[in-house]
């Protein structure tokens, strides 16, 4: 017998079987194909509409359009990617996973890291935007508004930058959080239900803003396309890069798919078919209502507008009753985001803690309702703790830095687990059927990483900081607690 060596050790994988099922602190299979996407639309339709164009346009103006196709673009190549992975490899955990079966143990708890940040902090920035809709809807409603000081965080972002509001705190989302968990620990098919009800709500909804917003469509509002920047340069595609980083974490909802591998019936069909099902869905209605609401409002009035969709179509109509139909809309629309971001986080944890990287407690699982409650509700306290005292301005970009990385680990996957089927010294991981990327293991990927590549170079430094002091806190985990209670660090024959 004889121990590994420090670098088998880091590049170690995880051989993965399809079939997970069988002990105590298994999940259950119960997710059909329709439930599973509406879970990767519910995850994505709503953050990137809803919130993030207040965000976005400012930055790029009325080419923020190329911005979200640009992000459709390297989300499509990385969902080609995923739909591949996913049917070979259905299990819990998504990019971990896949990173822990191809890469390599070490490059796997980097991507848990990363995933830690995109769905942690997208279930934050997201509570907090359903606030500004809850305030709105409920001020066209009753009148009433939420009291500042209950709806604005301690740390926020001012002009001069950081700002401590002391005494402050958001409780709506903090509200919210808590209903989801409870939604959560009632079971995944319960929540998969609801989600599903609230996508089909959204999707009408989005639907009612596109159609009187192009009423008031004015051509004029795309004129300057591109914002002009002495800095940037003239041509403006380096805001649109920067839009682009920002809204992409729109795309989520693809990788919340890959999570539910563990309860999903058939997942090596469905788990494809879901991720692109959900990306065709949410790129259509995406650009839908990015050009009505271009076409119905002058770039300039976005920055720092509070629940915009719902300010333009009153502008628009010059009524009240279709921001209040929009608002309650969103209200319903941004819960379903945040229920199933929470659930993604909660998964991904869960398969994390069942390979040893992290404490046990994480994949313990109810023996009633097959869902792992401890991890649930850790997970809504983080979460609503952030939610309640930081600006979601600090947190959009540092969600897209770690979907990027994610993304890019599950690509460069591709071509490892293609040689997996072809090595016969490696372990299969499946078989080799299901779906293939198109035009061989290399092209797509490459396109994939050179795509997420383009659009990190125009993330903010003070991303680029925080989020490599969290890369070294994860990699001190690592080497502290993960290597040494790793469920593969045992001895080999020789």
């Amino acid at each position: 017998m004889r121990r590994q060596t420090f670098g088998q050790q880091l590049l170690r994988t995880k051989p993965i079987s399809g079939g997970e099922q069988g002990d105590d602190h298994e999940l259950k299979r119960s997710l059909g194909l329709f439930a599973l996407t509406m879970i990767g639309v519910g995850a994505t339709i709503g953050t990137g509409i809803f919130f993030t164009m207040v965000e976005a346009v400012p930055k790029a103006g009325p080419s923020v359009i190329l911005s979200f196709i640009m992000a459709a673009v390297t989300a499509g190549l990385t969902a080609l990617c995923y739909a591949e992975l996913s049917s070979r490899i259905p299990a819990s955990g998504s990019s971990y996973s896949f990173a822990y079966a191809t890469i390599g143990e070490f490059a796997a708890f980097i991507v848990a890291g990363c995933l830690l940040l995109e769905y942690g902090l997208a279930a934050s920035a997201t509570a907090i935007g359903w606030s500004d809709y809850l305030n709105n809807f409920l001020v066209n409603a009753t009148g009433w508004k939420i009291p500042e000081i209950l709806r604005s965080p301690m740390i926020a972002s001012g002009p001069k930058g950081l700002e401590i509001h002391a005494g402050h705190f958001n409780l709506p989302p903090v509200a919210l959080v808590i209903i989801c968990g409870f939604l959560l620990l009632r079971g995944a098919k319960e929540s998969a239900t609801v989600n599903a009800v609230m996508v089909s709500i959204k999707l009408i909804i989005l639907t009612f803003f596109a159609v009187i917003a192009f009423s008031g469509f004015d051509a004029a509002n795309f004129t300057p396309f591109f914002m002009a920047d002495s800095v940037k340069g003239p041509g403006g595609m380096s805001a649109v890069t920067a839009a682009a980083a920002t809204v992409f974490f729109s795309f989520i909802g693809l990788d919340t798919v890959a999570t539910a591998g563990s309860e999903v019936r058939d997942p090596k069909r469905n788990v494809p078919l879901g991720i692109l099902a959900a990306l065709i869905i949410v790129t259509v209605f995406y650009l839908v209502v990015a050009v009505a609401a271009m076409g119905a409002q002058p770039a300039s009035k976005f920055e720092g507008q509070e629940a915009g969709l719902a300010v333009i179509l009153q502008n628009v109509s010059g009524k009240a009753w279709p921001a209040l139909v929009l608002s309650g809309g969103a209200v319903i629309s941004v819960f379903s985001v945040t229920l199933v971001t929470i659930y993604g986080q909660s998964r991904i944890l869960y398969a994390i803690s069942k390979d040893g990287l992290i404490p046990k407690s994480f994949h313990a699982v109810s023996a009633r309702t097959r869902v792992p409650v401890n991890n649930t509700v850790i997970v809504c306290m983080v979460v609503g703790l952030v939610a309640g005292f930081v600006d979601s301005t600090f947190l959009w970009d540092m969600v897209s830095m770690g979907t990027l990385v994610a993304f890019m680990v599950v690509s460069a996957a591709v071509p490892v687990i293609r040689k997996k089927h072809v090595d016969p010294s490696q372990d299969l991981i499946q078989d080799a059927g299901g779906f293939r990327v198109p035009f061989g293991p290399y092209l797509v990927p490459a396109l994939s990483i050179i795509a997420c590549l383009y659009i990190l170079k125009d993330l903010s430094k003070l991303t680029y900081w925080v989020f490599f002091i969290w890369m070294g806190i994860a990699i001190a985990g690592y080497f502290i607690y993960g290597m040494r209670n790793s469920r593969l660090n045992i001895n080999h024959e020789a």
